[in-house]
């Protein structure tokens, strides 16, 4: 038996242990020899999974209590495994979810560290720099690249540590 999860960038697959990722490209050419169990985000390869035979969508067996309106099955998926905890899936947007005493009392989403640096290049060519997102925390930055990475990772960071309150946090991807 496979796991799939595709996202908006790319599809990611766990088997008897063993994890790996593949573009949605790639995806497209994949042919499973067995089952594959999967949920996706993405209408794009919404027609390529209907003419995959032995991929069989999750998304209908799910059964999720809550009044948010739009939630994807990637999240209905993840906070479905948490009673109580903050639920952070970092991937093409940084989505959050809180769950309490297994109801789900909302959550926001974020852009991802990709979109994020697409943002920055679209300000200024000079501005056209990788996030690092190990990037010192603890003093005033003194150059542009980690001036960006600090603001980005910084302000996510905080973000979470308000939200989070005395909740356990729960990382999906990173």
């Amino acid at each position: 038996m496979i796991l799939c999860d595709i996202g908006n960038s790319n599809a990611d697959f766990y088997q008897d242990g063993k994890v790996w990722t593949m573009s949605h490209k790639q995806f497209k050419e994949f042919v499973a020899t067995e089952k594959v169990y999967y949920i996706s985000v993405c209408e794009a390869l919404k027609a390529t999974l209907q003419s995959k035979n032995n991929f069989i969508d999750l998304e209908p067996f799910f059964e999720f209590d809550t009044i948010y309106q739009g939630m994807g099955i990637d999240r209905i998926a993840a906070c479905s495994t948490i009673r109580d905890g903050m639920i952070v899936d970092a991937g093409s947007a940084i989505t959050v979810d809180i769950m309490s005493g297994g109801m789900h009392l909302g959550g926001f989403i974020l852009p991802g560290l990709s979109a994020y640096e697409k943002c920055y290049a679209s300000i200024s060519p000079r501005l056209m720099l990788p996030i690092n997102p190990s990037v010192s925390l603890d003093a005033l930055p003194q150059k542009t690249n980690d001036a960006i990475s600090y603001g980005v990772i910084k302000s996510i960071i905080m973000l979470l540590e308000i939200t989070c309150k005395d909740k356990r946090i729960f990382f999906y991807r990173w």
